[in-house]
């Protein structure tokens, strides 16, 4: 299968409405792509084991929003806010549709949350966290990204690059307001808060340039780092530096961080 034809198929699943059959196939793709035998151009082999980190459903999510990529390579040039947000609510809708069918879709998950699990512990600018045994439970908006492509590469990447603090995706939702969000389980990490020089010098050591302190960002040709705050960023009483949250992406040349990637969709099967 090449790789026209596997996005044919993905998009016929899709139209056909997940059925059985097409979810089955989903299903097999994933294990695929898990096992290594279906390699997403987009990352880099490590980034695509980091989006594996995050389980099937954040796998198979991640091929669906790639699928609408896919199918409008080329329309949004020059950049277009009204046609990212139309891409990006074709997106919702996929995903949407798919979780529904195989049960991890959560509605109202603001309030759901509140009375499965209290209120939450913390929120930041696009997500509420909530305790949940020794883990914590994330839903995590849109915000940042408008596309949800772009909210599943940054977790595949978090995982990639901060793996003890690993986002396992659950499943997907919407707030009350209809707010599209990711559901994600986080391990539990005490420590206390870095000051930015601290923060800095932990980035450098992980071969990050230092683009603009005011936001904490950083970046290296292939990874753009940001929103890398002290409530972001853990120092354990060993001494281990951990990320529990930040704005990574893949570096491309409209970030205007000295990228040189691309936001390719094409797969290759071995």
């Amino acid at each position: 299968m090449n790789n026209k034809d596997f996005w044919n198929d993905i998009n016929s699943i899709i139209d056909e409405g997940f059925s059985s059959e097409g979810l089955s196939k989903l299903e097999s793709y994933a294990e695929q792509f898990i096992s290594g035998r279906l390699v997403y151009q987009r990352f880099s082999p490590a980034e695509q084991h980091g989006c594996i980190a995050g389980g099937p459903t954040h796998v198979i999510a991640s091929l669906l929003a790639g699928a609408d990529v896919a199918a409008n390579i080329g329309v949004q040039e020059p950049f277009d806010y009204q046609e990212e947000c139309k891409r990006g609510k074709a997106q919702e809708a996929i995903i949407e549709q798919w979780a529904k069918k195989t049960g991890c879709w959560y509605d109202d998950t603001d309030v759901f949350f509140r009375k499965s699990f209290g209120e939450n512990i913390a929120e930041g600018g696009e997500a509420l966290v909530y305790k949940y045994g020794n883990d914590l439970l994330k839903t995590i908006g849109l915000d940042y990204y408008i596309q949800p492509i772009l909210a599943l590469d940054r977790i595949s990447l978090h995982n990639r690059m901060f793996p003890e603090t690993n986002l396992l995706i659950l499943g997907y939702g919407r707030k009350q307001n209809g707010e599209w969000q990711v559901v994600a389980s986080q391990p539990y990490v005490q420590g206390s808060q870095m000051d930015d020089g601290q923060i800095f010098e932990f980035a450098q050591k992980l071969g990050f340039q230092l683009i603009n302190p005011r936001n904490w960002t950083f970046a290296t040709p292939e990874i753009y780092l940001s929103d890398l705050h002290d409530e972001n960023v853990i120092l354990s009483k060993e001494g281990n530096v951990f990320v529990v949250d930040c704005d990574v992406r893949i570096n491309i040349p409209e970030l205007r961080c000295g990228g040189t990637r691309t936001l390719t969709t094409n797969v290759e099967f071995r």
